[in-house]
């Protein structure tokens, strides 16, 4: 029994090692964070986060309660401007879909058939669809289950099959901030299901990959990673130690090509990027 017992313990070590070097692997523990910047911006402390459009050469980025978008000329991003939607209420958090269709973003607009000079209490996603050349629709808010009325909804990422994730605090009887899981079923939204993804620990900023194979997300203001198990999740791997430096992480998103890591901090001077690697065989097993 006893041998069963050994063989038992180092298979449980063995696999927690696995992970934690999932965790490890994603970055390379000798890269150095670098600061996303832009030409003719020098002040950056504002800005938290980066959506790209799939060619890279358009980013939309929050900087501070306004989204901004720079488009790329070579190796330098142009001064950014105000996005064609933003800059009237408070916006925040953009996020795009892998086909660049759609951005969806964080806003206390007012809602439609409320008075429209008055921003509403609660933080809700909204989307805007692409149009043609630079053009976009106008902000389209998310009807139930996605927003509910009450509830404060932050750091959303959507999937290429149209899931969405996002954070909700005391959202559906849940104590804290966690992080939600909703599935596209091709004519609605399923209910949003909780990502317990770091025990019973808060949970902010979930990014869901294009394929959804794994979910980077913030706990105790660290960056930890989470892979898919069949319709599961497993418990998050923290990221090394040159990212989680305990200065206070937030808002990470995966560039569309895979390479990067993009991050804020709260002790950075905007957003930083660090080159990425995340395992393949790391998928579903």
């Amino acid at each position: 029994m006893k041998y069963i017992i050994k063989w038992v313990v180092l298979g449980i070590a063995v696999l927690c090692t696995t992970l934690s070097v999932f965790g490890q692997a994603i970055v390379d523990p000798a890269a150095q964070p670098k600061v996303f910047s832009q030409e003719g911006k020098a002040d950056l402390s504002n800005e938290s986060v980066a959506a790209f459009m799939p060619n890279q050469k358009t980013v939309f980025i929050a900087d501070g309660q306004t989204i901004v978008v720079s488009k790329r000329s070579g190796d330098k991003w142009s001064t950014p401007v105000t996005a064609s939607f933003s800059g009237k209420w408070k916006d925040w958090d953009p996020t795009m879909s892998p086909d660049g269709k759609r951005l969806i973003f964080v806003s206390t607009r007012p809602l439609e058939g409320a008075p429209q000079d008055k921003a509403q209490e609660n933080a809700h996603l909204w989307y805007v669809d692409k149009l043609s050349g630079d053009s976009w629709s106008a902000p389209k808010h998310f009807d139930a289950p996605v927003n509910v009325e009450g509830c404060n909804d932050f750091g959303p990422s959507v999937s290429g099959s149209g899931t969405i994730c996002f954070c909700s605090r005391n959202r559906d009887g849940n104590q804290g901030m966690h992080g939600y899981y909703i599935k596209w079923l091709g004519d609605h939204y399923d209910k949003p299901k909780m990502l317990a993804l770091n025990g019973d620990k808060e949970i902010y900023d979930p990014f869901i990959a294009p394929d959804e194979h794994y979910i980077i997300f913030v706990s105790d203001n660290e960056l930890y990673i989470s892979y898919r198990k069949g319709n599961d999740w497993t418990q998050g791997e923290k990221l090394s130690a040159n990212v989680n430096n305990g200065k206070g992480n937030f808002d990470p998103i995966v560039s569309p090509d895979g390479k990067t890591l993009y991050y804020a901090q709260d002790k950075a001077p905007g957003i930083l990027m660090v080159p990425v690697k995340i395992p393949l065989a790391a998928k579903e097993n």
